[in-house]
C-alpha cells in the first residue's frame, strides 16, 4: 500500500478533463420517430413552401375583402354561398364578386377570395349568408410559405432535436437525418468482492451498484453504456478488459483507483497510455483517475458508491455531453438557508448531499460507501477547500439532481 501522490484542486481537474475529450465524430442516418434528442450533422434545408398552399385559419367563409367592408353590427352584408371545402379538399369554385364558399379550418383557399369571416361574425339562412363584421384582405389566412419558405435553411448542423424540431423535419416531408452517433462507452465494474446483481451473494461481498448509476448518468447524456462483466483486482485482468474495450469511444472504470495492495488501475492505466491525473482535492471521490489510452479517455471512478457517483455527476457528466456534442447541463439551483451546523473538511472541496425541508438545506450524506446519500437528497451544495464550517442559517445554492 501506498499513500496517493499529491492531489490536484478541482478546477484543474476539470480542465484537464475537458482538453482530452473530444467530440464525435462518427455520423450515422436515423428514422424520423427516433430522432429526438440526436444531435444533428449537417443544415436542413426544404424543398417545399410549408403551408404549400394558402389555407384558411378558421372555421368560417372565404370572401373577397371588399365585399364585406361595408358590412357592419346593424347593417350586414348579404353574401351567395356557392359551395363549401374542407380540409384536405381541393376547390372546385372560384368566389366571385358577391359570393362566399364555406370554409373549414385548414382547407385550402379557393381561387378569387383573399379573406375568411369567422363563422361567429355571420348568420345563415339556406344558401344567403349575413356578414357582419367587415375583414381586411389576409384576414384568417395563412399563407403559403408563411411558415417555411422552400430553399431556405430550416435547422442547423449541431443542433439537438426536441421534439418541436422532429416536428419541423416530419412538415417538411423528410423521414430520416444525418445526426451524430452516440458515443458507446464501455462501463467496466472491478473488485473481488463486487456480485453481479441478481445473483447470490457470497459472504465479503455486495452487488455491483456502480455499473448501473453511471450507466444511467451515460444514458440520460447522450452515451450508450456497454455493460462489461465484473473484473478481478489483478493487473491481467484489467489489461484484458481494457483491450475487450479498445473499440470504445470511452471507457470508465469503479474500484481499483485508490492506494490499497489490490488497486492496480493507475499502474495499468500507465502501462498501456498515460495517467493524465491520480487524486483530486474533493471529499467524496478523493482517489479518481483519469487517463487515455490511445485516443480513448479512461476514467477510474472509487469504488464506493456515493463517491463514485458524485464524481459521475462532476466529471463523467460533462464529458459525456461533449463527447455526445450536447450543450452543457443547465445547473439549477436553489438558495435556501442551512438547517444545522456543518463542519466541513478543510483542504478539500467538499460535495455535501442535502435534502430540502421546510425550505431548509439538511445534510443527508453518511458515508461515501452509502448509496441513500444520494439516494435520499435533492441535490448538493459546494463547500470550498478553505471552509471548516458552515454555520446554521447561511445561505447556500442546492444544486438540484
Amino acid at each position: 500500500m501506498k499513500p496517493l501522490g499529491s492531489l490536484i484542486p478541482l478546477a484543474e481537474a476539470k480542465a484537464l478533463v475537458d482538453a482530452n475529450i473530444r467530440p464525435i465524430e462518427r455520423t450515422e442516418t436515423v428514422p424520423l420517430n427516433c430522432l429526438v434528442h440526436r444531435v444533428l450533422a449537417q443544415e436542413v434545408r426544404s424543398s417545399i413552401d410549408v403551408p404549400p398552399y394558402n389555407r384558411s385559419a378558421m372555421d368560417g367563409y372565404a370572401v373577397k375583402a371588399e365585399d364585406t367592408f361595408s358590412a357592419g353590427k346593424f347593417q350586414p352584408v348579404e353574401l351567395d354561398c356557392v359551395g363549401a371545402v374542407n380540409a384536405g379538399d381541393v376547390p372546385e369554385k372560384e368566389v366571385k364578386k358577391g359570393t362566399c364558399i364555406q370554409i373549414a379550418t385548414g382547407a385550402m383557399i379557393p381561387d378569387g377570395a383573399n379573406a375568411v369571416v369567422m363563422v361567429e361574425n355571420t348568420e345563415r339562412s339556406g344558401k344567403k349568408v349575413q356578414i357582419y363584421r367587415s375583414v381586411p384582405p389576409g384576414a384568417n389566412v395563412s399563407k403559403r410559405g408563411e411558415d417555411i419558405k422552400k430553399d431556405s435553411a430550416v435547422l442547423g448542423g449541431g443542433e439537438v432535436l426536441a421534439p418541436s424540431k422532429v416536428g419541423v423535419l416530419a412538415a417538411l416531408g423528410i423521414k430520416e437525418a444525418t445526426v451524430y452517433s452516440m458515443p458507446r462507452v464501455s462501463v467496466i465494474p472491478t473488485g473481488n468482492e463486487v456480485a453481479e446483481v441478481g445473483k447470490e451473494l457470497r459472504k465479503g461481498q455486495v452487488y455491483d451498484i456502480n455499473s448501473h448509476t453511471l450507466s444511467s448518468i451515460l444514458r440520460e447524456n447522450g452515451c450508450v453504456p456497454v455493460l462489461h462483466h465484473i473484473v478481478e483486482d489483478t493487473a491481467e485482468a484489467l489489461t484484458s478488459a481494457f483491450r475487450e474495450a479498445s473499440d470504445s469511444d470511452m471507457i470508465v472504470l469503479s474500484g481499483g483507483s485508490s492506494a490499497g495492495e489490490r488497486d492496480v488501475l493507475e499502474g495499468v492505466v500507465s502501462k498501456l497510455g498515460k495517467v493524465v491525473f491520480h487524486g483530486v482535492q474533493i471529499k467524496p471521490g478523493k482517489p479518481t483517475i483519469f487517463g487515455a489510452i490511445g485516443e480513448v479517455p479512461v476514467f477510474g471512478m472509487p469504488g464506493y458508491p456515493t463517491a463514485c457517483l458524485t464524481n459521475g455527476y462532476v466529471f463523467l457528466l460533462p464529458a459525456a455531453r461533449k463527447m455526445a456534442r450536447l450543450p452543457p447541463k443547465r445547473d439549477v439551483t436553489r438558495a435556501v438557508p442551512m438547517a444545522k451546523k456543518y463542519a466541513a473538511d478543510i483542504g478539500r472541496h467538499q460535495f455535501l448531499t442535502v435534502k430540502i425541508k421546510d425550505g431548509e438545506a439538511h445534510a443527508v450524506f453518511k458515508e461515501s460507501g452509502t448509496i441513500t446519500s444520494i439516494a435520499n437528497a435533492d441535490g448538493w451544495i459546494e463547500i470550498p477547500p478553505n471552509v471548516d464550517i458552515v454555520e446554521k442559517g447561511t445561505m447556500v445554492d442546492v444544486h438540484l439532481f
